[in-house]
């Protein structure tokens, strides 16, 4: 496999926000504590260590023990949770949606990422362990968002009636779609058939895909984890604390120009039971929760969160707090919009006394396989040119390869020479003929590239075949218009190469903020 770069700028296709904090734009660096570099975990390291306690530390590798007493045994997995009560321990995490069969190809970046800058790390810092962490995002409902995948450009869907946080579901509707994938799907059927949820199955298949590399898949949907973050809970729902320290942020963001990614609410908890997750929302003295018949008064409210945590699911502006406080963690990984988002967060974790965690960008990637390969070398294209927009990559392969000149440019310069000369003619005898000539002239202007455009349209028609055989690789690399990495799901190359994952894990480097292209020989 063979690795080329790009710049993010070149692909065109993150946001100037992003692209910003890539650059470490000076207007940006108040917003977050250390841009993850990696003689700037040194600091991290200090900070963390510091702050966090030894009791979370056994209570977190507890319920990392219970999590996994019926998965099969990996001593690396099994060695990280037991380091993880050690004070020299820290884990660099990545959190993702339960999506089926691991949904894009980008959850498979993700998780490559934290593992390759643990080791990263622990080659630079060797009197400290680092452990690579995959957070669930067990206690979303978005099941529409998780519920499909797409292989070999079909479209697969989960079917299902079930409702409340995704991680509970049971798995027994989603069986009858193992027989309508290709391949070999053995990790996903075992872990589909085994699990009794969810949760259960893709922390099978994910230990079974990661297992090797001590990666530690944490469910966060638990009492003993969630007790830690009571007085979090407390602070927002009766006080409403968050909201009054985001919007400070973000009115700081808005004033640099950048505009907002997620907005913070009075109340950041849903209520969590059961089939249901739902808004808690306060009406005068009443606490409700949306959609229900379900209340509680101020005082009852306290109790529950005393006596019933679990019951209370953050939102996407305070499960990134929940994170930081459970886990001894130095860095967050995650995708743009995600590490746009952290930056309205800092002075929450001030607040509570937490350590902001460094943001990472994952890794990113486009990967082209052999017969990919094989039509691209036809082209005569650089990679970054397939980056363009349909219609430029087109006309630009015509005028490169043409032997015609199909432009104007020559004729252009002349004609507004010419009628710059007639203007100084008229000027000379009737200044009310300036505007007359002018119009003429964009007239001419106008005339002439129709003619280009059409001089460009007759010479695309004479390389029809090889525009076709563009336009095959770009529709392949880019399906529906969109990155590779957000669409295709990684089986669509792990099932003709099981080294696939070992193949990124080599060629990724976590702290090279480039765009990767992956590519494999045009002969296989």
């Amino acid at each position: 496999m063979h690795l080329e770069q790009i710049s993010f700028a070149e692909t065109r296709s993150f946001s100037s926000f992003f692209l910003d904090y890539i650059q470490q734009k000076e207007s940006l660096k108040p917003f977050y504590s250390r841009f993850p570099q990696l003689e700037n975990f040194k600091g991290q390291l200090a900070d963390k260590q510091k702050s966090f306690p030894m009791e979370t530390r056994h209570t977190l590798a507890k319920v990392l023990q219970q999590q996994y007493i019926a998965v099969q045994n990996i001593p690396a997995v099994q060695q990280n949770i037991e380091a993880l009560q050690q004070p020299n321990t820290f884990t660099v995490v990545t959190g993702h949606q339960l999506n089926i069969f691991t949904g894009p190809l980008y959850f498979i970046y993700k998780i490559v990422t934290v593992i390759n800058t643990c080791k990263k790390l622990k080659a630079l810092y060797p009197d400290y362990n680092f452990v690579p962490v995959y957070w669930m995002a067990s206690e979303d409902h978005d099941y529409n968002e998780i519920k499909y995948f797409r292989l070999y450009g079909k479209k697969y869907s989960w079917g299902t009636n079930q409702t409340g946080a995704v991680g509970r579901f049971s798995t027994k509707d989603l069986l009858p779609l193992l027989n309508e994938i290709p391949g070999d799907i053995s990790i996903f059927r075992e872990a589909y058939t085994k699990g009794k949820s969810l949760s259960d199955a893709v922390r099978q298949y994910v230990h079974t895909l990661f297992g090797k590399e001590g990666l530690v898949v944490v469910d966060a949907d638990n009492v003993e984890l969630k007790s830690i973050f009571k007085e979090v809970i407390r602070q927002d729902i009766l006080d409403n604390t968050t909201k009054k320290l985001v919007d400070q942020t973000n009115s700081a963001l808005e004033n640099e120009g950048y505009k907002i990614q997620v907005f913070c609410r009075d109340i950041n908890f849903f209520y969590l039971d059961k089939d249901l997750r739902s808004r808690i929302e306060k009406s005068g003295d009443t606490y409700q929760v949306v959609d229900t018949d379900i209340t509680f008064s101020a005082g009852e409210i306290k109790k529950l969160i005393d006596e019933y945590p679990e019951r209370f699911s953050p939102n996407v502006i305070l499960r990134p707090l929940y994170q930081e406080m459970i886990l001894p963690n130095l860095a967050y990984v995650g995708g743009p919009s995600e590490v746009v988002y952290w930056l309205q967060l800092k002075s929450v974790f001030e607040h509570f006394n937490t350590p902001f965690p460094m943001l990472m960008p994952r890794n990113f990637a486009m990967v082209m396989e052999h017969t990919v390969m094989r039509k691209f070398d036809k082209t005569g294209l650089e990679l970054k040119d397939l980056f363009e927009e349909k219609n430029y990559l087109f006309n630009h392969w015509v005028l490169k390869h043409s032997p015609r000149n199909l432009t104007v440019g020559a004729e252009r310069k002349q004609v507004l020479d010419l009628f710059e000369e007639l203007k100084k003619r008229s000027d000379a005898i009737d200044t009310t003929l300036t505007a007359y000539i002018g119009a003429e002239g964009k007239r001419a202007l106008n005339s002439l590239e129709k003619i280009e455009r059409k001089l460009l349209r007759a010479e695309k028609r004479l390389h029809t075949d090889k525009l076709k055989q563009i336009e095959a690789v770009k529709d392949i690399l880019f399906p529906n218009g969109s990155l590779q990495e957000r669409t295709d799901n990684f089986l669509n190359f792990y099932q003709q190469d099981k080294a696939f994952i070992d193949k990124l894990i080599e060629k990724f480097d976590p702290f090279d903020y480039q765009f990767n292209i992956l590519s494999y020989n045009s002969q296989p």
